[in-house]
């Protein structure tokens, strides 16, 4: 059986929140030895809601899946050396951190004594400052051009963190690649407000206002550039339609029965619907024109005519209806399968999106208990013997062991 695409490459990720964790799941994903080390009694990331009626983080659970769990006390000198200790011995040593380390965790201290050291950190600002997904987003334009524009919307989903976690694991690849060619370490740094900025940049919003001179304007559900639109059905559920290119629209015209009446209609106001850019610029009379359509069917009459695999569209799901309609996020879908995490509960649990030809898909980790494998850890890595773990345990240096090793 293959192995999978990332054994050997072990991360020591001291981390919180969403953006560094993610990074480590998704190298957790793919085979690689990650061990996320907590202060002792978990970081402020630990208790963050959901929360299930336990008390136990549903949020901590989901994003440390296949990692192994330490804990340290990283206030104290010796917590700093066991720390040290087990970041530089990796071959290379792979340390991830969205947390400002310095002294003997900083770079520099790190790197003096393996010159080897891949350390990828995530800051808020390129100048260091905090920052969190929040303050980012508001700053980066798109909570005013979302919504109808009476007042900024933030979007619920954190997609700054979620994207910089994607970009450090990236980051961490493409360091561990530069090293099997060089020998060399190097210290990788991503600011999460240059995920947004880069992201306002590389979708031409910055380029609209410079070379155009316009500001995008907040058009609530509607696509930019081209056709769609939100539409309200007969029984109170939502759709989301989309016409982009020539066939995507007339398939929809032919399924609303609109083949014959819309274009006429457009022509007779002098406006053309035989481009993108012409179909967007006349959305607000499409829209108008089919929402009758819409609104005298079901979810599922409409489900049932739009059947031409041309048509572009979906229905409006709470994550309720998601788990009780759509096959894509059930065990049908083989990135998902039913878990049980000790002390978390039992739930739909996915495993990475990435489907490679080459290799089996790991099947989903389960979640630690926080400092499960401390004792271990320690052990395999630090060579650590039962009673220097027991004296580490009793000074405070380090977690009791949960994982059935001598405590």
């Amino acid at each position: 059986m293959s192995e999978p695409l990332l054994a050997g490459l072990r991360v020591v990720e001291f981390s919180a929140f969403v953006a560094a964790p993610s990074a480590g799941l998704t190298l957790a994903q793919l085979g690689a030895e990650v061990i996320r080390v907590d202060p002792i009694g978990g970081n402020i990331d630990h208790t963050r809601a959901p929360l299930n009626a336990q008390g136990a983080s549903l949020y901590w659970a989901n994003l440390n899946r296949g990692k192994r769990s330490v804990e340290i006390d990283v206030r104290s000198a010796a917590g700093r050396a066991l720390l040290r200790r087990l970041i530089l011995g990796g071959e290379p040593p792979v340390f991830l951190t969205n947390l400002g380390v310095d002294g003997e965790l900083g770079f520099e201290s790190l790197a003096a004594e393996h010159p080897g050291l891949i350390m990828v950190q995530l800051a808020g600002s390129p100048d260091g400052g905090n920052a969190v997904d929040y303050t980012v987003n508001c700053a980066a334009g798109f909570p005013l051009v979302t919504g109808d524009g009476a007042a900024p919307v933030n979007q619920v989903l954190p997609a700054w963190d979620v994207a910089a976690g994607k970009l450090l694991a990236l980051a961490v690849l493409a360091a561990e690649r530069h090293w099997r060619r060089s020998g060399r370490g190097q210290h990788v740094k991503l600011a999460l407000s240059d995920v947004a900025m880069a992201a306002a940049a590389d979708l031409a919003y910055l380029a609209d206002v410079q070379v155009n001179g316009t500001e995008r304007r907040a058009d609530g559900n509607r696509l930019y550039g081209a056709w769609g639109d939100s539409f309200r059905c007969a029984d109170g559920r939502w759709v989301m339609a989309v016409a982009i290119t020539d066939k995507q629209w007339t398939a929809l015209l032919r399924a609303t029965g609109m083949a014959d009446k819309l274009p006429p209609a457009a022509a007779a106001l002098g406006l053309a619907l035989d481009t993108q850019v012409a179909r967007y610029e006349a959305s607000a009379l499409i829209s108008a024109a089919l929402q009758p359509w819409f609104a005298a069917r079901t979810l599922a009459q409409v489900q049932a005519a739009f059947t031409d695999r041309a048509l572009l569209w979906g229905p409006y799901r709470s994550f309720a209806q998601m788990l009780a309609e759509d096959p894509r996020a059930s065990e049908a879908n083989p990135m998902f399968r039913t878990v049980t995490h000790p002390g978390v509960g039992r739930f739909l649990t996915a495993a990475s999106p990435l489907d490679f030809g080459a290799v089996p898909r790991l099947p989903p980790g389960v979640a630690p208990r926080l400092g499960a494998d401390t004792h271990a850890v320690l052990a395999q890595h630090l060579g650590l013997g039962s009673d220097e773990l027991r004296a580490l345990t009793a000074a405070g240096t380090i977690g009791p062991s949960t994982d059935g090793s001598p405590a």
